[in-house]
């Protein structure tokens, strides 16, 4: 495995190794990685010739007052466990490297990026948009994995991804759990013994919309307010969003159906966390 950190000959490898007609599969993170990125990695590598894996905590993306300076970090251990998920080659650049002096390009998106964290984190999207745009000209992939568990993140990466004409074939991926319930994220580091103990009201959450749904429950009102009760019953929880959504268009729906979207948003203490379901997959 070859670790890169400069743009220039991360871009020529790559593009030497598709002039010998390799097929690259590519993971980009933020590190700090875990069993879910770990998925991703594991499922990258039955995909391409080569897999490549990012490992970039992009400031663009983050609003005033967001964790960058603190975002977790552990590039010796990512490293480890990108080798054992048999990635051949780590990009990790500098955010000089990424955006030099002088730089001013953006990308505008549409709908996709209004509600949900669109709403909670004016301008997040934006940053996402850019980054990737540049990772998919630097890495040149055949395929892009992105975990579920940014629902939002992965419907608008397909748009944008589509609406550009980028030859990139995006693959979402289920949400990893820990044993508990608690969708694995790098931010579950924040938490206390007792705060992660609270983060798992969001599971239950999950848990109580699919089984009312389930039962034959569509009123949107009362799963999300099973849900409202779940969450505000715990001490250090407060809501960002909880919300029932159509699954492509993340429009709102006036009744739930199997194609519904119930995503959520919630603080435990200061750390903000997201999970989601679709009603009628499969948990």
């Amino acid at each position: 495995m070859k670790l890169i950190h400069d743009v220039q000959e991360m871009q020529q490898t790559v593009l030497g190794l598709k002039r010998q007609g390799k097929r690259i599969a590519f993971v980009p993170t933020m590190g700090f990685l875990h069993e879910g990125h770990a998925s991703l990695m594991r499922e990258g590598r039955t995909r391409g010739d080569v897999l490549v894996l990012s490992i970039f905590v992009n400031p663009t993306q983050f609003g005033i007052n967001e964790d960058l300076a603190s975002y977790p970090r552990n590039l010796e251990g990512d490293c480890a466990l990108a080798e054992s998920c048999g990635v051949d080659l780590v990009f990790a650049p500098t955010a000089a490297g990424m955006y030099p002096p002088g730089f001013q390009t953006t990308v505008t998106l549409g709908p996709l990026t209004k509600p949900l964290c669109g709403a909670s984190r004016p301008g997040h999207f934006d940053g996402v948009a850019v980054v990737v745009t540049k990772l998919f000209g630097i890495v040149q992939p055949d395929c892009a994995l992105f975990g579920k568990k940014d629902f939002q993140q992965l419907a608008i990466i397909r748009q944008m991804t589509l609406d550009l004409n980028l030859p990139v074939e995006i693959i979402g991926m289920p949400i990893v759990r820990e044993p508990d319930g608690l969708a694995m994220s790098s931010r579950n580091s924040y938490l206390s013994v007792e705060q992660r103990q609270q983060a798992l009201c969001l599971h239950r959450a999950i848990l109580k919309v699919r089984e009312l749904f389930k039962g034959g429950e569509t009123s949107v009102d009362r799963l999300l307010g099973e849900a409202r009760m779940i969450i505000t019953a715990v001490p250090e929880a407060s809501v960002d969003y909880l919300e029932l959504r159509d699954s492509t268009t993340l429009e709102p729906v006036a009744t739930a159906a199997a194609d519904s979207l119930f995503a959520l948003a919630v603080k435990i203490g200061s750390t903000r966390l997201i999970d989601n379901t679709v009603l009628g997959d499969t948990p």
